[in-house]
């Protein structure tokens, strides 16, 4: 995909706000364990950051998602991966589906504050018993009059414990579970949300993570986006810029992992010169930036298609689950060359080995992308899998199948 002057001045307004209001303070941020989400938020808002790819009638810039993928792929600069991940909970997971099917009163009251950064958002869908299982979800939403009563509890939720919604999947029905589900917008500070104690993480320390309880919990129907049974079919659709945020969040930290790992290995002297020199070091770093490369064109190559309306199912899961496999390798390999220094908390190398990891679990685990490949490839064994179709399905077709 070929980029405009429009996008290069955005790319270079998100390179500057990552380099002097983010990176300078990862370190104090890291430590704490939190950053503080509603300064950052706000700083972003007045930006227009928050909003990209938003109705312009609720605050945001009304521009297409290639313009929400540069400001992602250069937040994935920063030098740690929590602040990216909470920033992009709140475009990109937590808004989609508030934005292109709420009405218009919900959104006014939710996704005009979280564009402005005066509200920051969540997206709770994952439970103790169903993680990438989305199906398997037992959170219920009971019609009670004009409102909903919920029930049940959320599992490593970013963002909440400063959020003030939660686009939460609910059960609302009995039946078939790609059927029975509704997304509700339900308000942090509504009687009977509990917010737990923030969760202790192998990495993405500076983000905030933590489960949510819903006791009894009275929501409006009118915070229900789109119709009540169409809960699963919208979040499949919210996963797809969710996938790609993943793998955009991912290119420009590999490329830190490289570039650094060149700097250090310069420096370090082993057996007599460089480390770099050695070809067995070089050689390993050319082809990690060659890897790297690869994803980015993939990445893009489903952006440009995503922009043109087309499905982009199997392109967003392989760009993905390539996100996740390369977030393993590549820091893995890099920290190697570092040696002693690598398995140090304060090195950069070692806060994205941490950091890395959860792409190829959050979002969607690596297995549930290869199974969405799979079926979409007509390559799925057993009886109900799918005849081949070159990859074409339709996006409603697959989401009633993935789980």
């Amino acid at each position: 995909m070929v980029l405009t002057d429009e996008h290069r001045e955005l790319q270079r307004t998100v390179r500057n706000f990552v380099e002097r209001e983010i990176n300078p303070r990862v370190s104090e941020w890291e430590a704490a364990g939190y950053f503080p989400s509603r300064e950052l938020f706000a700083s972003l808002g007045e930006l227009g950051l928050l909003g990209i790819n938003k109705p312009a009638e609720f605050g945001g810039l009304a521009l297409d998602f290639s313009y929400e993928a540069v400001f992602l792929e250069e937040l994935g600069a920063a030098h740690c991966g929590g602040v990216p991940l909470a920033i992009a909970v709140q475009t990109s997971m937590a808004t989609p589906a508030l934005a292109r099917f709420g009405n218009d009163a919900l959104r006014q009251e939710f996704l005009t504050p979280a564009i402005r950064g005066s509200m920051v958002g969540a997206i709770a869908v994952s439970e103790p018993g169903a993680g990438s299982d989305v199906a398997g979800i037992a959170t219920t939403a009971t019609g009670d009059g004009d409102d909903y009563l919920v029930n049940g509890s959320k599992m490593w939720i970013t963002n909440a414990p400063s959020a003030d919604f939660f686009c939460t999947l609910v059960n609302t029905g009995e039946g078939k579970p790609h059927r029975n589900k509704s997304l509700l917008v339900i308000p942090a500070d509504a009687p009977g949300v509990r917010v737990g104690e923030r969760l202790k993480k192998l990495g993405m320390r500076s983000s905030e993570t933590a489960p949510v309880f819903f006791d009894n919990v009275r929501v409006p129907k009118r915070n229900r986006i789109g119709n009540e049974g169409d809960g699963f079919l919208l979040q499949m659709l919210q996963f797809q810029e969710e996938r790609l945020a993943g793998a955009l969040l991912t290119i420009r930290g590999l490329e830190n992992c490289v570039s650094s790992t060149i700097d250090y290995t310069r420096e370090r002297q082993a057996f007599g010169g460089a480390l770099l020199d050695n070809q067995a070091v070089h050689f390993s770093l050319a082809e990690m930036q060659t890897e790297v490369e690869c994803l980015r064109a993939l990445t893009w190559r489903a952006i440009e298609s995503y922009v043109a309306g087309e499905d982009v199912t199997t392109l967003a899961s392989m760009a993905k689950l390539k996100a996740g496999r390369l977030g393993r390798s590549i820091p893995d390999q890099c920290l190697q060359f570092w040696g002693g220094m690598g398995y140090m908390e304060e090195t950069p190398i070692n806060r994205a080995y941490r950091d890395s990891r959860l792409t190829a679990i959050g979002g969607g685990a690596d297995e549930v992308m290869l199974g969405i490949i799979s079926k979409l490839m007509g390559i799925l064994p057993g009886p109900h899998a799918p005849r081949p179709h070159g990859g074409n399905a339709s996006r409603k077709e697959e989401t009633q199948r993935e789980h």
